[in-house]
């Protein structure tokens, strides 16, 4: 029992250890800690290695920066090989009451509990403590699968938790790592490289590209193969390559599965609509649905993806023809759902508008593109925005270097001037 305690205080607080808290993210914290002082569960979602570890001893640490005991706070990290014991809610029963036993915490406890996906029945534990009304806590989770908080488990836990998707560093993030000035050359730099927070303490490409490989290779195995038992592993990675290098592009599962058809690859649109299912789950690509303008209502059939990351693109398959333009979009994709918003396409009759975002009362008409270059390229971008007939915002995102003039209310905004825009 001493052994556990012993490997506990390794990533605790309790003692004089120095912990790595990595990079400040306001953006999560502030929105974290405006939701404590509560029972509600705090609920971070991501796909592996965004950063929610970090945010999670970084809200404890401003916990005891506060005034709070460190002895008060309990972090556990279950991707951790140390505590490979913990396999079911059992165990993390008992791991918590030995915690307590030996610490003997008096007041409010406050346990963050990391990849609680992999502790089997974990939901029992954390509804359990969320609402002992003969002691005080307070608990902060975090997941790498969409699912977590799906079905009967969002029925268990209903009202009484508020989650928070993490995604990997922002560009005004990036810029506040590598402390370069805003602009276009910081933009490109940060485009064509991506946003995990790990790769910015490798220096060397081949490095780089070891590690994004690494988390790909980590998430479709134990996320996904081992999770759901799949049968064709290659098939499944070989969907991930396609999603990645047609990012942008509106396609649909019968596209995807006539091309593979076309390679000599036998397989059914049923295999390829699970496979991306789960690809999605782990939120390493995110679908974008189509939205009818006028009609106000979705559509199915074709979509488009999104890279959660582009380091994918960048490190692993960057010898696929990809243009400037389709980064630009899936990076405006990412700022816009950083900043709460629900995104889709936009189809308007005969034309298209790269998105449709929705927060709250707000709604914005938003078209990218890396540089309006021609009068041909302006006309393609404005006139998508001008045929629609409401006066919801409007706006053209690229990355030229000045800012050209509103046109019939329509805004060009830079791309590094996006977050603030919208947030």
């Amino acid at each position: 029992m001493g052994d556990k305690i012993s490997l506990l205080k390794r990533y605790n607080l309790w003692g004089s250890n120095t912990l790595d808290f990595g990079y400040k993210r306001n953006e999560y914290t502030d929105k974290i800690t405006d939701y404590i002082g509560n029972r509600l569960i705090k609920v971070l979602v991501g796909q592996r290695r965004s950063g929610k570890s970090y945010i999670l001893r970084q809200v404890a640490k401003q916990l005891v920066d506060s005034g709070v005991k460190p002895e008060n706070t309990l972090f556990i990290n279950r991707e951790f090989t140390d505590l490979d014991f913990l396999k079911t809610y059992k165990d993390l029963d008992e791991l918590i009451k030995l915690y307590k036993k030996e610490l003997k915490p008096s007041g409010k406890v406050y346990i963050f509990i990391d990849e609680i996906q992999i502790i089997e029945g974990w939901e029992k534990v954390v509804n359990s403590y969320s609402q002992d009304f003969s002691e005080s806590y307070e608990l902060f989770i975090s997941g790498s699968n969409s699912k977590m908080l799906s079905g009967e488990l969002a029925t268990l836990l209903s009202g009484r938790y508020v989650s928070f998707e993490v995604f990997p560093f922002s560009y005004t993030e990036y810029v506040g790592i590598t402390e370069e000035e805003k602009g276009r050359q910081s933009y490109i730099a940060y485009m064509n490289s991506g946003g995990l927070p790990e790769l910015f303490m490798l220096q060397k490409p081949e490095l780089k590209r070891n590690y994004v490989s690494a988390i790909k290779d980590t998430v479709l195995l134990r996320d996904i193969i081992q999770r759901h038992n799949v049968r064709d592993a290659k098939l499944l990675e070989d969907i991930f390559v396609f999603l990645v290098n047609n990012a942008s592009n509106l396609i649909s599962i019968t596209n995807i599965v006539k091309y593979f058809k076309g390679q000599g690859r036998r397989t059914s649109f049923d295999a390829v609509s699970t496979y991306i299912g789960y690809i999605e789950d782990t939120f390493l690509v995110h679908r974008c649905d189509r939205y009818d303008i006028k009609g106000k209502d979705t559509l199915s059939g074709n979509a488009k993806y999104y890279i959660n990351d582009l380091a994918y693109k960048n490190y692993l398959y960057s010898g696929y023809g990809y243009g400037f333009g389709y980064l630009v979009e899936n990076l405006v994709y990412l700022e816009l759902r950083r900043s709460g918003f629900d995104v889709y396409v936009g189809a308007l009759r005969n034309k298209e508008v790269d998105f449709v975002a929705k927060k709250a009362d707000r709604v914005l008409y938003l078209q990218s593109t890396y540089m309006l270059t021609d009068e041909t390229t302006v006309e393609r971008e404005y006139s998508a925005l001008e045929a629609i007939d409401d006066n919801y915002e409007k706006i053209v995102v690229s990355l030229d270097d000045l800012t050209m003039p509103v046109r019939g209310g329509i805004k060009h905004i830079q791309a590094w001037e996006l977050a603030e825009y919208v947030k």
